[in-house]
């Protein structure tokens, strides 16, 4: 399998100038440049020290054996973690038990933006931070921007409709024509999320967006553009095609996008916040022999409204088709129909592309957030498969909510690690 990109050591505070950050969140790239800074909540530097104190952290070898999870930073020093022992076991054993040859998992709060969960796993070669990669395609998890980009700039919504024929797997000049001989089905916007229908939005897309739509909607949820955090991130990619057909290809998730993991849980975040993006944290604090040298934020940082409360709204409707009756049914629910989570409303979206190589991995996605009516956490799961597999990122992504949920002692809920838990749905 090919390598993933590696990712270097971390050296202080994303320094972010971009036009989608507020002044205040610029400014944070100065607090490891002064000796102590009071920042109403913001990170402080208690005290000065060469290199700046978020050197070097490594997300691949977080220690969660005890009652802080915490991970190793340049020379002695060590970052303990905003990250839950418990859901970090549970994300490792999910992937090593699935026999995944890489993956990760991000599991986000999503009131205050702190990351419960980041487990990267690679059972063979060189450990790298998958979930801080961003070599993946996106695919039909892009759905999610065209979608937004379809609500905000076209003034479509869930119930939309769009017959269709063709695109299960490809997209040619012929499936993008409307002919009532051959479109002999019908689907509205939301179940075409649920379903991942590609030929619906490479239609719609086509109709009712231009390049600079899709791709300024695509910078605004965080494509191509650097987005604060504790230790540095790959950029999610985008680079539409000139052609019409190409064009409309990407939109439905076929190629020319990439997506970390943490983008991944991101752009959960931000739709669970009703479109309000969040500065996400996994630093709680950082000491040296000497003490702390860091402190992480104490309280929620929104960055910007990417888009607006109407829209974040709809996206949610559609999102929830996915669960309720689309591709991730069958992972939410046992071969009674009962689901896993009863009561709790989910919102998510599949992703599925291989590459085009008979050596390329089998790459799966789940991004979403729960209870989607009063969001709680969001997930992001990625699975690299080979030819042969057990599980695909839906069913880790069942999993992880049964173990969140079953912590917050939820009616109904059972964690899949508990003795007698019904086994998940194949």
């Amino acid at each position: 399998m090919r390598q993933w990109i590696a990712i270097g050591a971390a050296v202080g505070l994303v320094a972010v100038t971009l036009p989608m950050l507020r002044k205040h969140d610029v400014e944070l790239a100065g607090l490891l440049a002064k000796s102590k800074i009071e920042s109403n909540g913001g990170p402080v530097v208690t005290r000065e020290v060469t290199p700046p104190p978020l050197t070097d952290i490594d997300l691949t070898r977080i220690d969660d054996r005890g009652n802080i999870a915490i991970a190793p930073a340049h020379g002695n020093r060590r970052a303990e973690l905003t990250v839950v022992p418990k859901y970090q076991r549970a994300a490792v054993a999910l992937l090593r038990g699935g026999h995944v040859p890489e993956g990760a998992v991000v599991m986000t709060d999503i009131k205050t933006g702190r990351v419960l969960a980041w487990a990267s796993y690679v059972d063979q070669g060189a450990m790298h931070d998958v979930a801080a990669e961003a070599s993946a395609p996106s695919a039909s998890v892009f759905k999610i921007v065209t979608a937004t980009a379809l609500v905000e700039h076209a003034g479509l919504g869930p119930n939309t409709k769009q017959c269709y024929s063709g695109g299960e797997h490809a997209i040619t000049a012929k499936d993008m024509v409307d002919n009532k001989k051959r479109d002999k089905w019908c689907a509205t916007l939301a179940q075409a999320m649920g379903r991942s229908l590609n030929t619906v939005f490479a239609r719609l897309a086509a109709k009712n967006l231009d390049r600079n739509e899709l791709e300024g909607t695509a910078q605004k949820l965080g494509w191509g553009q650097d987005i604060p955090f504790d230790v540095k991130l790959a950029q999610s990619t985008i680079t539409l095609p000139e052609d019409d057909l190409g064009f409309a290809r990407t939109a439905a998730g076929f190629w020319n996008t990439t997506l970390s993991p943490f983008q991944g849980a991101n752009l959960a975040t931000t739709i669970a916040n009703g479109g309000e993006m969040v500065r996400l944290s996994i630093v709680a604090n950082v000491k040296d022999e000497d003490g702390e040298i860091y402190k992480g934020p104490t309280v929620r940082m929104p960055l910007k409204r990417v888009m607006s409360e109407q829209t974040a709204r709809a996206i949610t409707s559609m999102m929830e088709e996915t669960v309720d009756s689309g591709t991730s049914y069958k992972s939410f629910h046992d071969r009674a129909g009962r689901a896993y989570l009863p009561d709790i409303r989910i919102a998510g979206k599949t992703g599925t592309l291989t590459k085009p190589t008979p050596e390329g991995p089998f790459y799966t996605w789940w991004v979403g957030f729960a209870p989607s009516d009063k969001p709680e956490v969001a997930l992001s799961v990625l699975v690299a498969n080979g030819a042969k597999w057990r599980v695909k990122a839906t069913h880790v992504a069942s999993d992880m909510l049964r173990v969140y949920f079953a912590d917050k002692n939820a009616p109904g809920v059972r964690s899949p690690f508990d003795s007698g838990s019904v086994a998940r749905r194949d």
